[in-house]
């Protein structure tokens, strides 16, 4: 998996990571969705990838990702940034997956 930061978002991600601490996970949040297949995509800001989790290929920021939500994302995304919105976007060449991507902190 892969995903490009573009230059909104990158300005956006780096003051979380400033320090050289913390990392981006790409979350495949499924709390209150009441079936796996329901789940919302998010990024979180974390310390380090758990042990279910894998290292993804980033540009520039590698993100982590638990391989067994991989099958509802395309091998290429997107992560964008909307300032006017406040608001991240997750996308591909097929399609939108969000236009309003939290950020959560851990």
């Amino acid at each position: 998996m892969h995903i490009t930061f573009s230059p909104s978002a990158q300005a956006a991600l780096k003051p979380y990571l400033a320090d050289g601490n913390r990392q981006i996970k790409l979350l495949y949040d499924t709390e209150g969705c009441g079936c796996v297949v329901s789940g919302v995509p998010a990024l979180q800001i974390v310390e380090s990838g758990g042990p279910d989790e894998a290292l993804g290929n980033g540009d520039p920021f590698p993100f982590w990702y638990e391989p067994r939500f991989e099958v509802f994302f395309e091998p290429k995304m997107r992560v964008d940034f909307d300032e006017s919105r406040h608001a991240f976007s997750l996308k591909s060449d097929g399609q939108i997956y969000t236009n309003h991507m939290r950020l959560l902190q851990s």
